[in-house]
């Protein structure tokens, strides 16, 4: 009993408190958006709005039995969790049932499993026994392939179901890494790699292969390199660049203009190796990798985009780059959340008051667009509190996770942080056109299950943890 009462004692009830306001002013959203297909019972279980009820309350059920286990439980059984839902997700593609061309589900009479949500928690729980266990060293070679394997499994697994808005999540616990140590360089390189995606979606490769070419001798001439090395890689591109394109005009060849910039750019790195067997410069040599990483990054996007991303997919990106326009096709869904949101204006139509989600005007309005639905019937106050609530709870888990005293409460808490902070910002990111629209839920608030379920047990997990600080020094 005694132990029972310092659980509760050592709670941060202040993350408690958010995550009741999520999940009710949720429940209250999902019976507003589905409250025409019932007949008005909020404990109609045939309804989405009971349904989801009956998960808060199964949530309820997990977070008592996760505070009666031993925190040192999650430490210990991480690898086993983590080796479950791999078997669980090659399960799925087998067995699974195919819902909007993805097999990401499992049903179970009227209710549905996707075990793409528990894989989160689970890959955090190992990713945190991995580096938190004795002797690791993370800005060592193998310990970032261990935590690579350990991270892109799931994901490998879930894009082939396929569903890449899960999948991408497990790239927030680059995050995870990061505060541990991993390599500020690699971040960076990391960023680059996004804003270039974009740029090369936008501009002709020409350009961009042009530009990384004169950038990389920029470069080289900023770190003390002779003038007349960099010279010479000037005019050996140069020249190269100037030779074939006046073969491809006599002879006709059929070549596009990048092809040209490519050979080009070929020219230099002929002549790189020599230049820096002479020089022995690092700094020279770092930036001819970085060279050759973008320019193979930049020839990769075009086979990304027609093999690995679907139609749909593919054009919920152009949408959002503003490349295309359709309203009325992929564009539609956020088209009809921006109208949604807009019309709610700054107090909202009121509680069941509001007709785009009424009239079904918005797709999947209760679980991933569930944000358009406070927009519209709560106005910019609405909306602007629930952003506050989850500012709020990500800043206080911040603050537990630099408190704690073990290596692995601290990772697993920002395990939970990045992921959260992903869902977040992309799920309303999408309902206003600020991101392509992936698929992923608002935590604690759409309408599903699974989601519910997974992130109540990652929040309280870290929560159990926190609670047994004290005593937990590892």
């Amino acid at each position: 009993m005694e132990r029972r009462r310092n659980i509760l004692i050592n709670l941060d009830w202040l993350s408690i408190l958010a995550w009741m306001a999520l999940v009710m002013f949720g429940l209250i959203n999902v019976y507003s958006a589905n409250i025409m297909n019932g007949n008005g019972d909020f404990f109609d279980f045939t309804q989405r709005y009971g349904k989801q009820f009956l998960w808060v309350v199964a949530s309820i059920v997990l977070i008592a039995i996760i505070f009666l286990l031993d925190a040192k439980f999650f430490a210990f059984f991480g690898y086993v969790l983590y080796g479950l839902i791999i078997v669980i997700l090659i399960s799925v593609l087998i067995f699974g049932k195919e819902i909007n061309g993805a097999k990401s589900w499992f049903a179970i009479g009227g209710f549905q499993f996707q075990p793409s949500e528990f894989a989160k928690p689970f890959t955090a729980l190992a990713l945190a026994r991995l580096i938190s266990s004795h002797g690791f060293v993370l800005k060592k070679f193998k310990s970032i392939l261990w935590c690579g394997i350990i991270i892109f499994t799931p994901a490998v697994l879930i894009m082939l179901q396929p569903d890449m808005g899960s999948s991408m999540v497990f790239f927030s616990f680059i995050f995870v890494l990061y505060r541990e140590g991993f390599s500020q360089n690699m971040m960076i390189l990391g960023a680059t790699l996004v804003v270039l995606f974009i740029v090369t979606l936008l501009i002709d490769k020409l350009i961009i292969l042009i530009a990384i070419w004169a950038l990389s001798l920029v470069l080289i001439k900023f770190i003390s390199i002779p003038n007349k090395i960099t010279f010479l890689l000037f005019s050996v591109g140069l020249f190269s660049f100037g030779l074939f394109y006046l073969l491809k005009v006599i002879f006709n060849l059929n070549m596009l203009e990048y092809h040209v910039a490519l050979i080009g750019i070929a020219g230099t790195l002929v002549v790189a190796p020599f230049i820096s067997y002479n020089l022995r410069s690092g700094g020279f040599n770092k930036v001819i990798i970085g060279m050759v990483i973008a320019v193979a990054f930049v020839l990769s996007v075009d086979y990304a985009m027609n093999n690995i991303l679907q139609e749909h997919q593919r054009q919920r990106i152009y949408v959002t780059l503003g490349m295309e326009d359709d309203p009325q096709g992929v564009g539609y869904n956020v088209n009809q959340s921006k109208i949604a949101i807009g019309s709610g204006g700054f107090s909202g139509k009121g509680f069941l008051n509001g007709t785009q989600t009424k009239l079904q005007f918005v797709p999947e309005q209760s679980t991933d667009f569930i944000f358009c639905t406070v927009g519209e019937e709560w106005g910019f106050t609405g909306t602007t509190i629930v952003v506050i609530i989850f500012v709020f709870l990500l800043i206080r888990l911040v603050i537990l996770a630099e408190r704690q005293r073990s290596h692995f409460s601290r990772i697993f808490g920002y395990g939970f942080i990045s992921v959260l902070l992903v869902h977040f910002t992309v799920n309303i990111g999408m309902t206003i056109g600020l991101f392509p629209v992936i698929g992923i839920p608002l935590p604690f608030f759409s309408y599903g299950g699974s989601s519910m379920l997974a992130f109540s047990i990652f929040l309280f997990i870290f929560l159990k943890l926190d609670s047994n600080r004290k005593a937990l020094l590892r």
